[in-house]
């Protein structure tokens, strides 16, 4: 009789095989939620629970339970716990707790069992469901970046949730948890098979070893395959969560190991301060000041937990900001950032629709700017979490924006550096941009000087704004559409505007005041730019360009 033989441990899991997430993930999807409901039940009958065990361990110490009338049996509502004890009920309800802790159990284990996933070179599919079934698969060419977070208490088990954000709303697909190694993994086979790489590498090998065979030299075919680990010891184990909790954000493996920008915690800080929220502070604190002043007791009900979430919304702001670093990697654009709860995403070439670089007012006199981007999938409604993954650049210096912005738009990096510094302080005509005409000022009064546009490298960069100041740079060949606008004061004024639409986001793309003769040139122009920049892009299949030139 042969001996049992142990399956390998799987490292590679873009295999096309269906595999499970990690054993935790049951409880760190829904146990949390479990335990925080248990300790809330838990610290309401204390002193219950107290006189309970009393009662039976100490009965000469502790006060007799009353059965009589007004006693704790005739109270099962307002105390279930003196109406099990006085009623005899203490056996079974012991054992109902205790089938209820099987069930929950045996409810996770299923739920672990039943949910799993697999990555082919054209999807990553999930399969989940005990009583309902569900399947939701992301075809890997809508694949728009991945997202790899790490909140606190998974970084305890040694996991992370990967997000595959998919163009199309609510169609992104999650992976919680996996292990934290396999997860930095996975992105990579992913973002490898999303670049058409490995989809080249397949057709290739299929011409010559047919179609089994070329399944197996695609899987094998991917670099950086672990092999097979040897088992840690708990020692190990609590050192390489350590070392999770001190290392970079940014795989240096995988990326450059210094960051492009780099956030002083003061800046940081101050721009949070110094931001539109603080004005929104003041007034309701004003408003709060002068409830309390006059007696009027109601505005605690109505606008402290509006000063409550203006707090946790900056705070959050400056928690995100915490160990921020941006860099370029074979794959994209990586960005990472947090201290106790961390994650990062990776923006793949040609999935940036838009980019926005903006400056409030009061950040003015230190020079600040942040940039904000639309991916397709990104709504502008998103989740906290969701919008803060648009927020590539939180606060910095002019220098920080060349920076950044050349990492977002490789290509055009040279052609758009010359307009970036007049695109985002100049006014008039300055530095090659449209100048808006004296009557426009009867439209924007204040920020019709600023106005303007100008095209290079095949980016349309569009200015704007007084209070806030504004520069957009749309990739000509990801745009969705343009159109003109000519309300009936602007046809007076021989004015219009200009809108060039891209995927749904924070970033606008609007030409708010342009002469009309202009307005319909710029429409023309970018219409006629767009589709022929279209029909050459090739940055969605960035892996076989890289490897069409290493052969080369």
């Amino acid at each position: 009789m042969s001996a049992l033989v142990r399956p390998e441990r799987v490292t590679n899991l873009a295999d096309g095989e269906w595999h499970r997430l990690h054993p935790a993930s049951p409880l760190l999807r829904g146990g949390l939620a479990l335990l925080a409901v248990l300790g809330f039940i838990i610290a309401n009958l204390r002193e219950r629970l107290v006189d309970m065990f009393v009662v039976l361990f100490a009965p000469d110490l502790g006060p007799a339970f009353e059965s009589g009338p007004g006693g704790y049996g005739d109270d099962w509502a307002n105390d279930p716990i003196g109406g099990i004890v006085a009623n005899g009920l203490v056996g079974w309800a012991i054992a109902g707790v205790a089938a209820v802790i099987v069930l929950l159990i045996v409810g996770f284990w299923m739920s672990w069992r039943m949910h799993t996933f697999r990555v082919t070179h054209e999807a990553v599919e999930v399969r989940s469901g005990i009583l309902f079934r569900s399947h939701r698969s992301a075809r890997l060419d809508r694949v728009q970046g991945i997202n790899v977070t790490r909140p606190l208490f998974a970084r305890l088990f040694g996991t992370a949730k990967l997000e595959v954000s998919v163009a199309g709303q609510s169609a992104n697909v999650q992976l919680a948890y996996l292990g934290s190694a396999l997860a930095d993994g996975l992105r990579a086979d992913i973002l490898r098979l999303a670049s058409g790489a490995r989809a080249a590498r397949a057709a290739s090998a299929a011409g010559t070893a047919g179609t089994a065979g070329a399944a197996d030299a695609a899987a094998a075919s991917i670099p950086g395959a672990a092999p097979r680990p040897a088992r840690p010891n708990v020692s190990a184990v609590i050192g390489h969560r350590v070392d999770e909790f001190l290392a970079p954000e940014l795989d240096p493996s995988l990326a450059p190991p210094e960051s492009v920008v780099h956030l002083p915690l003061a800046r940081v800080i101050a721009s949070t301060v110094l931001g539109g929220s603080t004005v929104w502070f003041a007034v309701l604190a004003a408003i709060i000041a002068v409830g309390f002043g006059s007696g009027q007791w109601w505005v605690l009900f109505s606008f402290v937990p509006a000063l409550i979430g203006l707090v946790s919304y900056a705070w959050s702001r400056i928690t995100k900001s915490l160990r921020y670093s941006i860099a370029g990697t074979p794959d994209g654009v990586r960005i990472g950032h947090g201290l106790l709860s961390t994650g990062n995403q990776t923006i793949p070439p040609g999935r940036i629709h838009a980019i926005e670089v903006s400056q409030w007012i009061l950040w003015r006199p230190f020079g600040w700017w942040s940039i904000r981007i639309n991916v397709a999938g990104q709504s502008v409604s998103a989740s906290n979490d969701a919008a803060q993954r648009t927020l590539v650049l939180p606060v910095g210096t002019v220098a920080d924006v060349h920076r950044v912005v050349g990492l977002l738009l490789p290509d055009a990096a040279s052609a758009i550096e010359p307009f970036i510094d007049a695109g985002l302080t100049g006014r008039s005509d300055a530095g090659d941009y449209s100048s808006t005409p004296r009557r426009g000022a009867w439209l924007r009064p204040l920020s019709w000087r600023r106005i303007g546009w100008a095209a290079a490298g095949g980016v349309a960069l569009v200015r704007r704004g007084w209070l806030q100041r504004n520069l957009v740079l749309v990739p000509l060949a990801r745009m969705q559409s343009v159109a003109v606008a000519v309300g009936p004061i602007a046809r007076m004024l021989r004015l219009a505007s200009v809108r060039i639409h891209t995927v749904a986001g924070p970033v606008t793309a609007s030409l708010p005041v342009a002469d009309r003769a202009q307005a319909f040139a710029l429409f023309e122009q970018l219409a006629d730019e767009a589709v022929e920049l279209g029909a050459r892009d090739t940055s969605d299949h960035w892996g076989i360009d890289r490897e069409s030139a290493d052969a080369r």
